[in-house]
């Protein structure tokens, strides 16, 4: 191999032939720790709230991923690349047993493996279109007289969705995704599927908003009511992040996700959750579902799991030949990536050692509550702070003034995200240490602009 890159030629090497528009800094693998990435230009750490888009779940260089078997299974399942769906190993045997008894919900059994969170959602909307076909294909078999009908409503090929939701960049997902920025999805072809009012809370949840929310249930449920009327057996299902990230982190009320349930139940399809972002711990459970008293029945996921995929409950069983029970309705040639398999499931290990999901709930809480206080001594200039475990964010009065914090924050040695019009949101890692949330509430502090 040549000698190591000079971190000075980094971003010209890649504008050589990529658009380059990533992060100033030049990020050091080897010399970032725990909740800080070092950069190799400037040798500045920076508390990282940005983690690679909420996928990074420990610390940088965690002393229990310096394991010597450890390093030497992700090693060996580095030099190779097998098409796991076909190829098993012992490395995929043991993430499937590790995944199944830490993260897999009561009454979960099903369990489908891809390299992508928009590819897990796809399949997600696959299995239910598959579901939702064969439900009206024994409607035939059963009432041969509703055959004709049957094709003038539809088969099942129609997904409900919400208004301010992304689900990802591929096939199936650009008809779904339709957030702030319309550069992610304008231009390219999409199904027309219903889409729906988002009733967001907004916080402190005073009985103003409580008033304002459930008149936008309302009318959600009425659009949902309307769209099956229209559409009757060709709802497939309906899709809804637990919280809205890229979108505005957007969050709903219990309430809220128990009518869907019973939507989906009464009008029989299927209720899909899109944990890519929410997922694996950082809400302060494993799945921001459990926060709630409603399950869904199916849960795609990724980022933080570094493995994406699908997980299915028991109403599948309700048709013969799901996808998970016949061979090659839904597949990849990797089948997930084994050495994002083997990392998962160090990490996986550690979570549960280390009880991180309590962890990241009660740090994540003390963030909140300094944001709070940040927010009350801003004269309204800093709203709407709102979180579970460390799915953080907060509002800024425009656009612009959000973008100019972002620079401000980095400034200041801590990178954060966008979210939405005019939000910053944050995404600590799970094992976060308290006394890098006291630094990050100074920054943030001293980053609000004067009211």
């Amino acid at each position: 191999m040549k000698s190591a890159m000079n971190p000075q030629d980094v971003h010209a090497t890649i504008k050589k032939y990529m658009l380059g528009d990533g992060e100033a800094l030049v990020l050091d693998l080897a010399k970032s720790h725990g909740a800080y990435i070092h950069d190799a230009l400037s040798g500045r750490d920076f508390i990282d709230f940005f983690t690679f888009y909420g996928s990074q779940p420990v610390g940088y260089n965690h002393p229990k991923m310096q394991d010597d078997a450890f390093k030497e299974a992700l090693l060996e399942a580095a030099q190779i690349k097998p098409s796991s769906s076909d190829f098993y190993t012992t490395h995929m045997a043991r993430f499937v047993e590790t995944f199944g008894r830490v993260a897999m919900p009561e009454g979960f059994h099903h369990l489908f493996l891809i390299s992508g969170g928009a590819l897990a959602v796809e399949n997600a909307l696959k299995t239910a279109f598959d579901w939702k076909v064969r439900k009206n294909f024994k409607r035939i078999q059963d009432n041969p007289d509703a055959a004709q009908k049957m094709y003038i409503e539809g088969f099942g090929t129609q997904i409900i969705h919400f208004k301010e939701a992304f689900h990802g960049r591929s096939g199936y997902t650009l008809s779904l995704t339709n957030t702030d920025d319309p550069r992610k999805y304008m231009y390219f072809p999409k199904f027309n599927w219903p889409r729906i009012e988002t009733p967001k809370l907004r916080f402190p949840v005073t009985d103003d908003v409580l008033a304002q929310v459930t008149r936008i249930e309302d009318i959600a449920l009425a659009q949902i009511e309307s769209a099956v009327r229209q559409f009757r057996g060709d709802v497939a299902a309906l899709i809804i992040e637990p919280i809205q990230g890229e979108g505005g982190d957007n969050h709903f009320r219990d309430e809220f996700f128990q009518a869907l349930r019973d939507m989906a139940n009464k009008h029989e399809f299927l209720f899909i959750v899109d944990e890519v972002q929410s997922g694996m711990g950082i809400t302060g459970k494993m799945w921001a579902m459990e926060h709630t008293p409603v399950m869904p029945d199916l849960i795609a996921f990724g980022k933080k799991a570094q493995v994406c995929g699908v997980i299915a409950g028991p109403r599948l069983k309700e048709v013969k030949n799901h996808v998970f029970e016949e061979s090659s309705r839904i597949n990849s040639t990797w089948g997930g990536n084994l050495v994002d398999m083997v990392r998962s499931t160090r990490y996986l290990e550690i979570i549960e050692e280390e009880k991180l999901l309590q962890h990241a709930a009660r740090v994540g809480q003390k963030m909140i509550d300094g944001l709070e206080q940040i927010a009350e001594e801003s004269k309204g200039v800093m709203t709407n702070v709102r979180g579970k475990g460390f799915m953080i964010a907060y509002d800024l009065p425009s656009r612009e003034v959000r973008n100019d914090v972002l620079h401000k924050l980095s400034d200041h040695g801590l990178k954060a995200l966008k979210s939405g019009p005019h939000s910053v949101r944050f995404r600590g890692m799970l094992d976060t240490p308290e006394d890098v949330v006291d630094k990050a509430l100074e920054i943030v502090a001293q980053t609000v602009p004067v009211g």
